[in-house]
């Protein structure tokens, strides 16, 4: 798609590619969103055409997809829950993905001005963004982290008002770039000498492996510096820098995260699912539950199931 040439675009263009469902939604002028979900058994394909001068953020959420570029000289595989950001003002840049069976992609397209516009303030840690960087190519591979999955799946799942479609759009559009750009206040990777020790870096991801292994039953922060042979500042302070939270903090998400995937499954019910997360009553579980995502198990599991 060519939004420079002024193209006449439908706002909600939904259409059956080879039984894949593809939908595409202009939100705002330079600002989409496309969501393509093959529930086939064979491999299909999407391409597009999109200006030099858009930025193209793509979320595998379930699944996975190979993005296929210079005529399909290069390719590059997203798994499931991974992101692909690409941009490249010295040339275009078309949209060419395989997406293999049983596998969901969102894609947000928006211009570098539109974007700009909205994280201007934040132009001095957004790389692309610097003015060295300006008219250089850009490319950032990444994990969805648990609040992005929900934003995303709300996307997907949308069932309200159609009259709202384009509204509600835009929100979690918005929502999923904040939480993309999301960054600790006091956490610098880059320029923290901690993480020049490979080492710590290592026993850092070990500690983050323990506790999502143990999640149901973790250990305390004390037990968790003594097995991985850290001390316990280093452990606190370096896992907030790689993992921009604390470590129970980003337990909690992880736990919860798991919780609504199981729930979604439709395999487990609330009380079964509470205790696979560690809550010992389903009265502790639903509270944690609400906290995060605003709604209750059981209301979670009908908006999406309806």
């Amino acid at each position: 798609m060519n939004l420079n040439k002024k193209e006449k675009i439908e706002k909600n263009n939904v259409k059956n590619v080879a039984q894949g469902s593809f939908v595409e939604t202009l939100i705002d002028d330079h600002f989409l969103v496309l969501i393509f979900q093959n529930e086939t058994n064979e491999v299909q394909q999407l391409t597009k055409n999109v200006d030099r001068d858009f930025i193209q953020f793509h979320f595998s959420l379930k699944g996975s997809c190979k993005f296929n570029f210079n005529g399909g000289r290069y390719a590059l595989d997203i798994n499931e829950e991974n992101s692909l950001l690409l941009y490249n003002p010295q040339r275009e840049l078309p949209i060419d993905i395989h997406i293999n069976s049983s596998s969901w992609l969102v894609t947000i397209l928006i211009s570098i001005k539109k974007f700009h516009r909205l994280f201007s303030q934040e132009a001095d840690y957004i790389t692309f963004l610097s003015e060295d960087n300006k008219d250089k190519k850009y490319y950032k591979d990444g994990k969805i982290s648990p609040s992005m999955a929900v934003a995303l799946n709300q996307l997907i799942n949308f069932n309200l008002n159609s009259s709202i479609k384009n509204l509600y759009f835009k929100g979690k559009a918005y929502e999923l770039l904040s939480l993309y750009f999301n960054r600790s206040e006091d956490a610098d990777i880059e320029q923290c000498p901690f993480l020049v020790d490979e080492s710590n870096v290592i026993k850092i991801r070990k500690a983050k492996d323990i506790v999502v292994s143990r999640m149901a039953e973790p250990p305390s922060l004390q037990e968790l510096s003594d097995e991985i042979g850290l001390s316990l500042k280093k452990l606190k302070e370096g896992f907030k820098q790689i993992y921009g939270d604390t470590v129970y903090s980003f337990l909690f998400d992880y736990k919860m995260e798991f919780a609504r995937k199981l729930l979604e499954s439709g395999d487990h019910n609330v009380n079964e699912v509470g205790l696979r997360v560690g809550y010992s009553t389903s009265s502790h579980f639903i509270a944690a539950f609400k906290k995060k995502y605003g709604t209750t198990p059981k209301k979670y599991i009908m908006s999406v199931s309806s």
